[in-house]
């Protein structure tokens, strides 16, 4: 193995850290996606009230109830009694999941990083070669990438839960593992 190839193939050998190029644009969509969330931590009144707020709806109840959280709790909620770490936890998984499939349904996140056709740019940082020994290390600069026309793909393979494929890291320009 030569180049990339060795590098992405087996890139924690020499100690490096990080992951491969498709998964850190899956992470990065991820954090563009909880930009415009709520930003109050669910820990506080008003960020329960508010992910409560978000969740009122049927398939908000139905994220909810996937999470453990019955309509008899929430009805005991909203008559004073406090909500335990593990409830609260549910509540701002429940609240991110639909979040989440909010974006995707109505296009939303699509047409934020489409940008009108101009793309969006992005920085990927996939590995961290600090504990690796300098003979060793491979030349990987910061990966700054504008991308038009493939964001519907990616949100795509992002929205299917599944890892990033072959043909998204191809757009991108990642190497191959």
């Amino acid at each position: 193995m030569s180049g990339a190839s060795d590098l992405w193939g087996e890139f924690s050998k020499y100690r490096a850290q990080g992951w491969k190029g498709a998964q850190a644009l899956g992470a990065e969509i991820d954090r563009i996606a909880r930009q415009g969330g709520i930003v109050s931590p669910v820990t506080s009144a008003r960020g329960l009230r508010a992910r409560l707020r978000y969740l009122d709806s049927p398939a908000g109840h139905r994220a909810l109830a996937e999470h453990g959280i019955s309509g008899r709790l929430r009805r005991a909620w909203a008559a004073g009694r406090n909500p335990s770490r593990a409830k609260l936890a549910a509540v701002d998984a429940a609240y991110w999941d639909r979040r989440r499939a909010n974006l995707i349904r109505s296009g939303a996140l699509k047409r934020l990083l489409d940008n009108e056709g101009r793309g969006r740019r992005i920085e990927i940082h996939p590995v961290d070669q600090s504990a690796v020994p300098e003979k060793r290390k491979r030349v990987i600069s910061q990966r700054t990438v504008t991308a038009r026309y493939i964001w519907d793909d990616a949100v795509d393979a992002w929205a299917s839960g599944v890892r990033f494929g072959e043909e998204v890291t191809e757009m991108f320009g990642f190497p191959h593992h």
